[in-house]
């Protein structure tokens, strides 16, 4: 940056582009570290070790949880602030307050880095510290597998007793389904018989009422012939 106006400094790292905006999160290396690799300060990276030194947290010492490149700060495992609501959520702390006390090594672009203009014992250490940390990351991710893994199995075996007592009536109602056929099917059966002579009695009368419209039909002609004589 060439113009010596805050106001110019501060529009040109608020609009910097996201590449650029990386290097800015920076923080100075503790000086064990500072003697180790011949610099002052380094770009912060998700898992450094790092110590508070300045704020309400002052002296806090943890791994970097998360890094903000837009907003230009940190999340540090054990910082939190408390909602309105009452949920906790991750406090964001500026890189500019806080000092490296391990490096993350498990980048090889971070080593290379790291290592440039370094005598070859220094690079051996650091590839030596790197091979340490990959293989305790490895463990701390099989780990959280296995964790995962027995979380999934707890929650299938109670949902499997949750579903057991839903099939039991089920299986009841179906067995109780055929018995209850068999003994619609018996009723009808013993009707029928019954029926069948009250059938042959209704057939017994209809003659009857015959017999009588033929006897009604033979009396009009015998008061015909009686009203035809008196008029004679």
């Amino acid at each position: 940056m060439m113009s010596k106006k805050p106001r110019k400094q501060r529009k040109k790292m608020f609009n910097a582009p996201l590449h650029i905006k990386r290097k800015f999160i920076g923080a100075h290396l503790e000086e064990n570290l500072l003697l180790k690799y011949d610099k002052r300060a380094v770009p912060v990276v998700r898992g450094d070790s790092i110590r508070v030194m300045r704020g309400s947290f002052k002296g806090h010492e943890d791994k970097i949880v998360k890094v903000n490149v837009k907003k230009r700060c940190i999340e540090i495992e054990g910082i939190t602030m408390s909602k309105a609501d009452g949920n906790k959520i991750a406090k964001p702390i500026h890189s500019s307050n806080v000092i490296i006390t391990k490096l993350n090594l498990t980048d090889k672009w971070r080593r290379k880095k790291l290592e440039r203009n370094l005598s070859e014992d220094a690079k051996k250490e650091i590839e030596a510290e790197a091979k340490e940390q990959i293989k305790i990351a490895k463990e701390e991710e099989r780990k959280k597998e296995e964790e995962a893994k027995a979380l999934k199995e707890e929650e299938e075996a109670i949902e499997e007793e949750s579903e057991e007592p839903k099939e039991k009536p089920e299986q009841k109602q179906e067995e109780e389904k055929p018995k209850a056929k068999v003994e619609k099917k018996s009723v009808p059966k013993a009707e029928t018989k019954k029926e069948e002579p009250k059938k042959k009695a209704k057939s017994d009368k209809k003659p009857a009422t015959t017999s009588s419209k033929k006897k009604t039909t033979k009396k009009t002609p015998v008061k015909t012939t009686k009203k035809k004589e008196e008029n004679k």
